[in-house]
């Protein structure tokens, strides 16, 4: 089922899930151990990552295949622009729809290890909106997504020309948007609202991921992306004395993220679980979706 179809048949919000393929063959079965919890929420779909430059690009195919034989969920895989060229995702899309595969998330990826300028890994799509044109052309069949920021695109530093980018992939045929992971939901409904003065009405999926550890704090910060951290969130994390007591303040947050969320009757919530159930398990116990 598309991705597409899932919002536009939904009355409520619509939950999903996103995997990244693991790196070692042994951590496999206890990804499918935490993909067999989390179904038990009955996610509308779920998603796979792409490492940075594609680093992970056959693990991927691997990982979003078995999913769709063994679960019967409907998911959605990460394609980027980064070292790809046309016939080799135009094969990866043939491959996908041979297995039933029929939704991807379009993303210009990051530059991968080894390699000095994003310039030297581009090859056939500059930028991600070229991926999304790509594949409205060639495969019309297949559901695309693009990526939304809510706290403003790092390189893009004019929000109001980060909307017109933005406008330009749906108008070029993205049917939604999940945003990158924030922990203030101000900057969401900004961010939402900002898209609807552009004129952008394609469903806005938000991105949520809780704190867990402080190290994992530190590291969300530090990445290119990097979220940021509400005063009140970072005060409780750090004075916290161990890493149990920042799980259960980082999942605190993220419940009253995901209620008001819910509440405010957003379109879908896209969790970034790393490949684990538990955090993900115990906010969905917290809510009320009555």
């Amino acid at each position: 089922m598309l991705v597409r179809e899932i919002l536009n048949s939904a009355s409520e919000p619509v939950f999903s899930f996103e995997f990244f393929p693991p790196k070692k063959d042994e951590d496999w079965d206890t990804l499918f151990e935490t993909i067999a919890n989390l179904n038990h929420l009955h996610p509308s779909y779920v998603s796979v990552t792409y490492g940075a430059g594609g680093s992970t690009r056959s693990r991927t195919h691997d990982l979003v295949t078995k999913i769709q034989k063994e679960t019967g969920l409907t998911v959605v895989s990460h394609l980027t622009c980064i070292c790809s060229d046309s016939k080799e995702t135009a094969s990866i899309l043939e491959h996908y729809l041979e297995h039933g595969i029929t939704n991807v998330l379009a993303l210009r990826g990051d530059k991968p290890a080894g390699v000095a300028t994003l310039a030297e890994a581009i090859r056939d799509f500059p930028h991600a909106i070229d991926l999304v044109r790509f594949i409205r052309r060639d495969f019309p069949s297949i559901g695309v997504g693009v990526a939304g920021f809510p706290e403003g695109h790092p390189e893009t530093p004019n929000r109001l020309k980060e909307i017109e980018h933005l406008k330009e992939k749906v108008d070029a045929g993205a049917d939604y948007i999940v945003t990158q992971l924030f922990f203030d939901n101000r900057d969401y409904f900004d961010f939402e609202e900002r898209c609807r003065i552009a004129g952008i009405d394609v469903p806005i999926i938000a991105g949520i991921m809780p704190v867990t550890t402080k190290k994992g704090m530190i590291r969300m910060s530090e990445l290119a992306l990097g979220a940021r951290i509400p005063s009140p969130l970072l005060k409780r994390v750090l004075e916290a004395e161990n890493d149990s007591d920042v799980a259960k303040i980082g999942i605190d947050w993220a419940t009253a993220q995901v209620q008001e969320l819910i509440d405010r009757q957003v379109r879908g919530i896209h969790f970034y679980t790393l490949n684990l159930a538990d955090a993900t398990m115990k906010i969905f116990k917290n809510i009320s979706r009555s």
